[in-house]
């Protein structure tokens, strides 16, 4: 572990040590006006997103989805924060739904008849969709930290992250069919282009078998696996510290152009590439990181302005 003691990153030009830092990220309890997430700054320009119910092995409450909401739109529009790391709090990941809290929404929809009772249906799982495609919408990259545990929305939650990390402890698991239900907020969408594989995905999806953390890693699921919680966040901070040192112009337009030339054409793709650039391109950032690079600095010597 020594060396983790030497790992650093930059905050405004000084050296913080990972694993201090890591100390500091969790709080414990939710940050308000939140009552599931604890919102807590590692350094200036990472920002810590922690799912906090630990009494309930971080089960998904009403509040967890609309706050989900709120949280990564508020960080999307956050001029200071150029990578999110989210985490979960206490002994697992999340269990997943929290089907005593939710039963009313899902199992009694409002509606006078079958029309009715369906539109409002499909209003509440959009809603419920939401809360993950709104970390995909969000332009900052997001680091998703798995350890225990990671059953059904857990699922739907990271593969709508852009980086998955875990623990050798986790694995993961698309329950829904267990519990009478096809996964509906994005897992069955965006698992079959993070894993590659479609007989693997629909092995997972329709026997709700676990996969644990090699078999993830061998599949492209999770890039790396650390033997325990500590390193794992070290880990997930210093790879975060490495992304905020970038343009921010950089990054975000990476990350945008990344999910659309996922779900686009190759030519598609490269069209609206070239029509993207032809405004990046003319940002000070690429004059400054060229600049670094002919005298052979690092991109963290840059100071780059907010985006």
């Amino acid at each position: 572990m020594t060396f983790l003691f030497r790992t650093a990153f930059r905050k405004q030009g000084l050296l913080i040590p990972v694993l201090n830092a890591v100390r500091g990220m969790s709080t414990g309890s939710p940050t308000p006006p939140f009552t599931t997430l604890s919102i807590s700054r590692p350094a200036d320009t990472i920002t810590h997103v922690e799912f906090c119910r630990p009494e309930k092995r971080n089960a998904m409450n009403k509040a967890f989805w609309s706050e989900m909401v709120d949280c990564f739109n508020q960080i999307a529009e956050d001029k200071e924060c150029r990578v999110v790391v989210f985490s979960g709090a206490g002994k697992t990941f999340t269990a997943g739904i929290d089907l005593m809290d939710m039963a009313s929404d899902i199992m009694q929809p409002e509606g006078d008849d079958t029309a009715r009772i369906s539109w409002n249906l499909r209003q509440i799982i959009a809603k419920y969709q939401e809360s993950f495609s709104v970390i995909e919408k969000c332009p900052k990259p997001v680091i998703v930290a798995v350890h225990g545990a990671c059953i059904g929305g857990g699922v739907d939650l990271i593969t709508a992250s852009d980086i998955r990390l875990c623990t050798q402890d986790a694995w993961f698991q698309v329950k829904e069919v267990d519990i009478g239900l096809a996964a509906d907020v994005g897992t069955l969408q965006r698992l079959p282009k993070v894993i590659g594989s479609r007989s693997l995905v629909n092995e997972l999806a329709l026997t709700a078998r676990k996969m644990y953390a090699d078999e993830a890693k061998s599949c492209g699921l999770v890039s790396r696996v650390f033997p325990d919680k500590e390193t794992m966040m070290a880990g997930a901070l210093e790879m975060a510290g490495e992304i905020a040192s970038r343009s921010p112009v950089a990054v975000q337009g990476t990350k945008i152009n990344l999910i659309f030339s996922r779900d686009h054409s190759v030519q598609e793709s490269l069209n609206y590439m070239a029509t993207w650039n032809m405004s990046m391109l003319q940002t000070h950032d690429l004059m400054k990181s060229a600049q670094t690079a002919m005298e052979k600095k690092s991109p963290k010597d840059i100071i780059f302005s907010k985006l």
